[in-house]
Parts: structure tokens; sequence; C-alpha cells
């Protein structure tokens, strides 16, 4: 059951034996609660469990299983038992170096890449040992800024307007530097982006870089979702802004492997300091990466045509997905960017807040309860994602259908159609209908 962390007089030690959590617990976690995205997962789950049939679009886990060529080298590995190098297997951290070097021009090595158990742990080492400003765009993944929080840093918001996709702009980070000059700084740039879909383009990837670089801001380019833009153009800002940039990648999104929780950082020689830094507390904390898992991710980011064919089939299901749940909504009144990769998409339902004043819904978590009691959908609040409340946002994971079957069934040849959609992709799109009736009723 989801619940917070106690507050400073929610209760009391049993008889005096153990401390009270006014004196016990560090204070930054006081009221914190799970996060967001796996607290709507427990929740689905109990109220399954209670008999009840929920459309999850709230944790967003891959619909696609993990290639089988990755699986049989997992298989193959099960038995590797050692603790391999706190920095990551070397043909792993080789294999990832290429990767980057083909995919994205980086001109990296094996000895500057770190291997974690997840993206997301690393996040957290990276702050651990960076004594700076953490700069977020609004909205931004919901553990980013808890994160922070969690170790006392300070966080700063650069506001984004569906207008303009939720990019971030040069003039925006110059006015922000400008403010405090010579403040270490930390901008986290997720693309395409969890949770709006959205992405950024070559030009407007070297047009931040020119300004970051100027004002030597360190970049923290989250692209586990890059192999799932949907044109497979994915640009990396390192390829412009490479002395500065982390790119951050692993196997939870493109490679189906959220489960297995392996992530990677790939820093340029001028940050190899922060390298160094963060493998020291990896030493202390997790100690290594699970080995089998290790050697099995040498499989994924080797590619090749298995890999490839799995990537193009996915990003035609995931784009015919987005783009009929959007057209959906749109047609209703709601305001809904395009998603140009991922399987997010961050509607506003804005346009219709006076109707649904009426209803009693003022703030996005009201919104998210109503759907969720009335049309059995699970989605998130917008300002899970730092985005004022009494902005009707949603947030939702179009993931809720079995990838497997829909790969099976998909032919090069073969149109993703409404179909299709209807017959591979049935429950995502039945929470589309649920969630347009409910439209409809609302207002």
């Amino acid at each position: 059951m989801e619940r917070s962390l106690p507050s400073p007089a929610s209760r009391s030690g049993a008889l005096g034996t153990f401390p009270a959590p006014e004196h016990a617990l560090e204070p930054r976690l006081r009221g914190m609660k799970p996060s967001a995205t796996l607290a709507i997962q427990e929740r689905c789950s109990k109220l399954a469990a209670e008999g009840r049939a929920v459309y999850k679009l709230g944790l967003g886990q891959s619909p696609f299983p993990v290639p089988t060529c990755v699986v049989e080298a997992l298989r193959a590995h099960a038995a590797e038992k050692d603790y391999l190098p706190v920095r990551g297997l070397p043909q792993l951290r080789a294999a990832v170096a290429q990767y980057h070097r083909y995919r994205h021009g980086i001109r990296s090595t094996a000895e500057d890449v770190l291997v974690g158990p997840g993206s997301k742990e690393l996040m957290f080492l990276l702050q651990v040992v960076f004594r700076g400003e953490l700069v977020l765009p609004s909205p931004s993944w919901v553990s980013y800024e808890p994160q922070a929080r969690i170790l006392g840093q300070r966080v700063r918001r650069i506001p984004t307007d569906p207008s303009r996709e939720f990019r971030i702009t040069p003039e925006q980070i110059d006015e922000l530097c400008q403010r405090e000059p010579g403040l270490p700084r930390i901008l986290i740039l997720n693309y395409p982006s969890n949770p709006t879909g959205c992405s950024y383009d070559a030009r407007e990837l070297e047009a931040l870089a020119a300004v970051l670089r100027r004002h030597g801001v360190v970049v923290l380019s989250d692209e586990i979702y890059g192999e799932l833009e949907f044109d497979g153009r994915h640009t990396s800002i390192a390829r412009f802004y490479e002395e500065g940039t982390i790119v951050a990648s692993g196997l939870s999104k493109w490679c189906g492997a959220g489960g297995w929780r392996l992530g990677t950082f790939t820093f340029p020689a001028q940050l190899g300091w922060l390298l160094d830094a963060m493998a020291v507390v990896a030493s202390e904390t997790y100690s290594a990466t699970s080995a089998p898992i290790q050697y099995a991710a040498v499989r994924a980011f080797q590619g090749g045509d298995e890999i490839e064919t799995y990537l193009r089939r996915s990003r035609r299901i995931l784009a015919a997905v987005c783009g009929a749940f959007r057209d959906a909504l749109v047609a209703e009144g709601v305001l809904c960017r395009p998603a140009t990769g991922g399987f997010y998409l961050f509607p506003s339902l804005d346009p219709l807040a006076e109707r649904l004043a009426r209803r009693g819904i003022s703030t996005s978590p009201e919104l998210c309860a109503r759907i969720l009691d009335e049309a059995s959908v699970a989605t998130l609040p917008g300002s899970d994602f730092g985005v004022p409340e009494d902005r009707l946002f949603l947030r939702v994971a179009l993931v809720n259908f079995d990838g497997a079957r829909a790969l099976s069934a998909l032919a090069d040849d073969r149109p993703v159609d409404a179909d299709f959609l209807r017959d591979h992709c049935a429950p995502t799109m039945r929470a589309m209908d649920a969630i347009v009736d409910w439209i409809r009723r609302a207002v």
C-alpha cells in the first residue's frame, strides 16, 4: 500500500523504545511519497486483486519482449557468479562505446563508460558527487527532482510550452545562467521525452549546445528512448557538445528489459573526474551490476539484423498507437502535441477546464482520480512531472498491450492501420475509447 514517510508528529516511538520520527528520520525525507510511476502500478495491482479491471496507462514499461538473441545470451551466461569490476564488464563497456561511436559519432572508448544497475541509480550517484544546481525542464520525468530533494540539491525549473513541443530554448538557458554566473550546473535533457513524447532536431540541439558551452553547463543527456524515435534518426546533443555531455542509456526502453536493471553513462574525457568519483561511490554502495545481465547486454549493444528488425517494427507500432490515441483526444477538444518517439502522450484538458470545474475537477490529481474511478483508466497527473496542479495535464503511457503478439503479427509490408491496432493493441485502444467516453459524459 502506498504511504508517505512519516511527518514529524505523525507517530511516536512505541513506549519510548525507538526514537520518534522527528528525531531519527532525515528531515529532507519527511512527507516524501514513493515514485508516482511505481505507486500507480501498485495501485492498479491492488484494484486487480479486488476484482476490478483497470487499463494501466501509468507505468512506462516497454510492451515488447527482450529480443530473442539477447535472452539467449542471458541464458548462456546464467552461471556467471563472480563480482565484476565496479565500472562494468570490460566487453560491455567496449560495446557501449562502439555503439555510441556508430550511432552518434561520439569519440568514446571503454574507459569512458560506467555501467550501473539502471540509469536511475547512476543519475542518483551523479547528484551525490556533483556539487551544484540541477536544471530541469517542466515537465520532466518524475524522479529527477525527488532525487535532488533527497540529497538536498538545489533545483531550478525551466517552464516549457506545448506550442513549442515542450522544448527549452537557448534564450531560457542564457537567462538562467546570467542570473548567477559561474555556478556549477547540470541540465538534464531527456528526449524523446517522458512525459511528452516530444524531441529535438539537430538544429535545435546545436543551438542549445552553443549556449551551454558558453556557460560551462554539464549536460546529462537522458537518451534512454533514443532508439524509439519513430523515424529512427535520433541525434545526440553530444554530437555538438561532446566535451560537456554525459549520455545516459540502458536496456529498459528500447530493449524491453526494464526489470533487468542495467544502465550506462558515457562520459567525455573532460568529465572523467565525475566518472571516477561515481565509481568510488558505486564501490561503497551497489559494488557491481548483475554479472549475467552485463554479459547479455553485450549482445544488445552489438546490434545486428535481428535487433534492427525488432526496433523498426517496434517504432512503427508505437507511432501508430500514439497517433491514433492523440487523434481521438484532439477530436474531443483536448490539446495534445504529437509524439515523435517513445510511448507517451501529455494531453491537456485545459480547453475543457470551465466545464470540468462544474464537475468539481480543477486540478490534475482530481482529474486523474476521476478518470480512474469513473473510466477505470490509470493515468498520472501533470503535477507529478513539475507542472502546476491547476493545469489539467495527464501523462498516458501507451503500453497496455501484448507487444510480443503485435511484433509477431507485423511484417514489414503490413500497414499498422486501425484494424491492426484493434486486433493487436486492443487494451490500449479500449482505454482510449474509455477516456473519450468519459470526456463526453464529463463535459
